[in-house]
């Protein structure tokens, strides 16, 4: 394509962008001088393009209101792009669609793509492997999702009716924070004005959304994926643990991440005067703590147990286990 008309649409696909655009500023990003830019404004309203000049010192171009944009037009690398997104958000559990959404917007993707394009992308698809979510994903309903966003972009509460994990339904207010998909599931975090705390809700539970009157002011503090991740790791279970493990904070959640453990460093001034590695303080909170001593031996630090004694049995377990196994010789097998 030469390089002129990949430029005007280029200056169409600025435009379509919304808002106005200065001379100065798509002669930037056009890499061409102004009197350029004014001819392939030109060119488009010639091709019955309805590019308005906005005139005076904050000037420049924009769309007329209400103008029904051409077909889609896409790159090769745009194509390949979007494409890739859609699959890999579904392989790995992020779509936020429901029904065949995803499978149809990846059809029309495919079909505008050149063969050539999507022989390269199958032998990309085939050799990708996604980890999946565990168990199977929990897809909101798009207008849930929307309107919360909306909801969270402008400080806005809402009315959401919810259906907890045991069944009981409930319509309550949120003062929405943010939005945060993880592990195959969307969550809403925010504010319930009426007990005056935060909560997290999973948005596949969420049945429908209203908007209401007024606005808030969202706290200073962790951001909505924080507060999410801290509310899995204080969440209710069978067994409160309570450890202290040399090592630093980084090491640890390479084996009990955020949404399992939450991790106290202590103060720089102590860990610098011990002149060791300094002790970090993990909770966590399970229903079952058969898993736990395996990746306690798997950090491969020093480790206190403060709570409960049952852990302490199972790691003692563990390790019997596993001295057994040190001695025994081939013969033993036989």
């Amino acid at each position: 394509m030469p390089r002129p008309i990949a430029r005007v649409l280029t200056l169409l696909e600025l435009l379509q962008s919304g808002g106005l655009r200065t001379l100065a500023e798509l002669a930037d990003r056009l890499d061409v001088d102004e009197r350029t830019v004014r001819r392939y404004v030109d060119h488009l309203i010639d091709l019955d393009v309805p590019v308005e000049s906005v005139r005076g010192r904050y000037g420049g171009y924009r769309l007329a209101s209400g103008y029904r944009l051409p077909p889609l037009m896409l790159s090769d690398e745009e194509g390949l792009a979007v494409l890739l997104g859609l699959v890999a958000g579904r392989r790995a559990g992020l779509s936020a669609t429901t029904g065949t959404a995803s499978e149809t917007a990846a059809a029309k993707i495919r079909r505008v793509l050149p063969e050539r394009l999507v022989r390269r992308l199958d032998a990309v698809l085939d050799s990708l492997a996604f980890t999946a979510p565990p168990g199977e994903a929990a897809v909101p309903e798009s207008a849930v999702l929307l309107s919360i966003a909306d909801a969270v972009r402008h400080h806005r509460p809402i009315s959401i009716r919810y259906t907890a994990a045991d069944g009981r339904s409930s319509e309550r207010t949120l003062h929405p924070y943010g939005l945060v998909a993880h592990s195959g599931r969307w969550y809403v975090t925010g504010s319930d004005p009426a007990i005056g705390e935060d909560r997290t809700f999973r948005l596949d539970r969420i049945a429908g959304t209203r908007a209401l009157p007024g606005s808030f002011e969202p706290p200073a503090g962790p951001d909505p994926a924080e507060r999410l991740l801290s509310g899995l790791a204080t969440a209710p279970y069978r067994h409160e643990v309570t450890l202290r493990i040399q090592a630093s904070a980084e090491h640890i959640r390479t084996r009990l991440p955020g949404s399992v453990a939450i991790v106290t460093e202590p103060p720089a001034a102590s860990s610098a005067e011990s002149g060791d590695e300094h002790w970090c303080h993990v909770e966590l909170r399970a229903d079952r703590l058969d898993w736990l001593p395996a990746v306690l031996a798997a950090l491969d630090r020093p480790f206190v147990i403060e709570r409960p004694d049952e852990l302490r049995d199972l790691v003692v377990a563990l390790a019997d286990r596993l001295t057994r196994s040190a001695g025994r010789s081939p013969s033993d097998t036989s």
